[in-house]
């Protein structure tokens, strides 16, 4: 039996960071994972993800080059050789990952392929492969699964997953739930030519965004020829038809169907305990089904801790690594140290792209005397230039402290845009400092100069004018 003082389940990014801080900080570690290393952000997530967007914006792009003078055929997408270029990056991203390199200069025991993990007692884990480890401490970073439907019929529903890994383009997909998985899985799928109908049981997709950028996506899917249907109903049931897949749904006394000849579940991420037998060592979960932590990440067993998806607490790659490191911090001092007041940008790569950080304009003025600014794309020099001019800035600032509580982004780079914000957070920078930072001419973060000045012009402030 081997024996360690960490052993780490999962190597997705928490995981791979807890095993790192654990390793770092002296401990032999053990890093466990199923499948393969990189776990869901490398192989399953982000990466094979935002692959597919850029084959999906490359082709919107080569559709616009008329407008800069040049002359090309009909763009063709070739999906089996798409998957293959998916496939080539999520294993280039899997072998040359620095973290993969920083795992075996650390000495980290990386045991890959192994099955489920369940607990055996408190200390002991032992694999679908048959191997069996004990450690004095254990980190659980197994991550999260799609949540399914118990209604008749939904064995003939995929997932997310299983839209990543198809062999050639539906004719049409319904994707029932519009959070970011979602409006991701329909905005690429439309790109590539299927006829997508979008449709969230709530009142508007995209509901953890500001407002405005829920209805800005929202209009720019129908505005591209998408059907997004809010606050549709119940599902009943689905059948199967000689093309494809029907979903029964009623509101009230009136049921409807819809057909499509392909239907994407993309209603949220349940952490995976499959098989971990938690009850065996004295693991609890929450009403949720996610793993309890406190918030120095332990488990309701103390010498067991849980961080990333698997805790239900944020589902988002930066967050699964800072939740990683306390985790093993913790784990191997035996301290209660915690991340507080952490800045958390979130992001997705649609057509139009959006990004946000902080909080919404809603929340904000619940608590805050707030001035919001906001820029559209068409108003600053490059957006203007790339011809990218849908999408707007927003900037909300505290009108005593100057301090911006959120930004909200929707267009071209609105993801690369925001990160400059959570740094300006993060670093407490006034919004009057940051109009005075020269930032580069012309770029795209230029729209955030202008959107700073335009809040310190509403604070009633002098402020060096920055042309963007």
């Amino acid at each position: 039996m081997n024996a360690s003082d960490v052993i780490v389940i999962g190597a997705g990014p928490s995981g791979v960071i807890a095993a790192l801080r654990a390793a770092e900080l002296g401990a032999r570690t053990t890093l466990v994972t199923r499948s393969e290393f990189g776990g869901m952000a490398a192989n399953d997530g982000p990466v094979p993800v935002r692959t597919l967007a850029q084959a999906a914006r490359l082709l919107r792009g080569a559709r616009t080059l008329d407008r800069f003078g040049i002359s090309v055929g009909t763009p063709v997408l070739d999906y089996s050789r798409l998957l293959e270029r998916v496939r080539i990056v999520v294993e280039e991203t899997r072998c040359h990952s620095a973290f993969r390199s920083e795992i075996d200069r650390l000495g980290v025991t990386l045991i890959e392929h192994a099955g489920d993990a369940r607990f055996v007692d408190a200390h002991t884990i032992e694999t679908q492969s048959g191997l069996q480890m004990q450690a004095e401490k254990i980190i659980l970073c197994a991550g999260g699964t799609s949540r399914r439907l118990s209604v008749p019929g939904a064995e003939l529903t995929a997932t997310h997953s299983d839209a990543w890994a198809l062999k050639e383009i539906p004719r049409s997909i319904l994707v029932i739930g519009g959070g970011m998985t979602g409006a991701q899985v329909a905005s690429i799928f439309h790109a590539f030519g299927s006829r997508i109908l979008l449709f969230q049981r709530a009142a508007r997709i995209l509901p953890d965004e500001d407002e405005d950028v829920s209805t800005a996506v929202a209009t720019a899917f129908r505005d591209a020829g998408m059907v997004v249907r809010e606050s549709f109903g119940d599902i009943d049931s689905f059948e199967r038809t000689s093309s494809g897949v029907r979903m029964n749904f009623s509101r009230g006394a009136e049921q409807e169907s819809v057909h499509a000849e392909l239907i994407v579940l993309a209603i949220g991420w349940v952490a995976d305990v499959r098989g971990l037998n938690l009850p065996a060592a004295g693991v609890q979960t929450d009403a949720r089904g996610y793993i309890a932590v406190d918030a120095s990440q332990r488990t309701s067993t103390s010498h067991i801790f849980a961080a990333g998806d698997i805790t239900g607490r944020w589902m988002l790659v930066p967050q699964a690594i800072q939740d990683g490191w306390v985790a093993a911090t913790n784990a191997v001092r035996g301290t209660f140290e915690v991340l507080d007041n952490v800045v958390c940008p979130t992001g997705g790569f649609t057509d139009p792209e959006y990004a946000s950080v902080g909080l919404t304009e809603r929340q904000a003025r619940e608590s805050h005397d707030v001035v919001s600014a906001v820029v559209r794309f068409d108003a600053t020099t490059r957006t203007i230039i790339d011809d990218r001019t849908a999408g707007f800035c927003k900037l909300l600032v505290e009108r005593g402290t100057r301090q911006i509580l959120g930004c909200h982004v929707v267009g071209e780079r609105a993801v690369e845009i925001v990160q400059i914000v959570a740094v300006v957070m993060s670093s407490r920078l006034r919004v009057d400092e940051l109009v005075r930072v020269p930032l580069s001419f012309p770029t795209y973060t230029g729209i955030l100069a202008r959107t700073a000045y335009r809040a310190v012009d509403q604070l009633g402030l002098p402020a060096r004018w920055i042309p963007t």
